[in-house]
């Protein structure tokens, strides 16, 4: 078991990048209601950091484990835009993978989509109402498979699981709050609490995959049995 200070001091110095572009854009918070490219380019550049944060784990390490590659093109896919926030869903649930299957964690991650759509539901319509409650299935399934290989306690606690889990919640809760903030009723500090929670996030499915699931040739070789 990797202690949490090996972690931090292999890996801190990685993410610094990450934290100042961060903090560039906290501290400069342009306005949203006049979008610009270069307030298009300062809210990307934390996820720009965390490609290079991946890929200061060499281009090989990437090339030869299928898990952190899909978290790599995730990564990518969320800085294109909002529309490809599905693809960057279901990529990592691509990654995550489906062992364990842990059903009863598919069946509780499936309710709380359920009560999430529904709170929603009375404040949407048109093709948002189909487009939202697809979204919110691919997120709670991206969820199940982040959450499914979780262990707190015992030999087989590993700190990648526990960042894959955190960082799919703190997806959740940074969506959840722009549907609601756009469909529903304004949310208190909803732009704080949607960009930190959405950077925490992805900064914690970045860290998911540096001790990534399986090398190339273990993976080929489970397919094939």
């Amino acid at each position: 078991m990797v202690s949490p200070v090996t972690v931090v001091k292999s890996e801190g110095p990685k993410l610094v990048p990450f934290f100042k572009a961060t903090c560039v854009y906290f501290v400069l918070w342009l306005p949203s209601s006049s979008p610009s490219w270069v307030s298009a380019l300062i809210k990307c550049l934390p996820i720009f950091c965390l490609w290079l944060f991946l890929l200061a784990h060499g281009l090989g390490f990437l090339l030869t484990h299928p898990s952190a590659t899909r978290i790599f093109a995730g990564l990518v896919f969320s800085a294109l835009g909002l529309l490809m926030f599905a693809v960057t869903h279901v990529l990592y649930a691509s990654a995550f993978g489906m062992r364990p299957l842990a059903l009863r964690t598919g069946l509780v991650m499936a309710v709380l989509s359920g009560l999430c759509y529904a709170l929603l539901y009375p404040c949407l319509s048109g093709a948002f109402t189909y487009l939202v409650g697809i979204y919110v299935a691919l997120i709670g399934f991206m969820g199940w498979r982040a959450v499914a290989g979780l262990r707190l306690v015992g030999a087989a606690w590993r700190w990648t699981e526990l960042a894959a889990g955190s960082g799919a919640l703190l997806f959740i809760i940074s969506d959840l709050t722009i549907a609601l903030s756009k469909f529903c009723f304004p949310v208190p500090y909803a732009r704080a609490l949607i960009m930190s929670t959405y950077y925490a996030a992805q900064m914690f499915i970045a860290l998911s995959a540096v001790e990534s699931r399986e090398p190339v040739e273990d993976y080929r070789q489970t397919k094939a049995n």
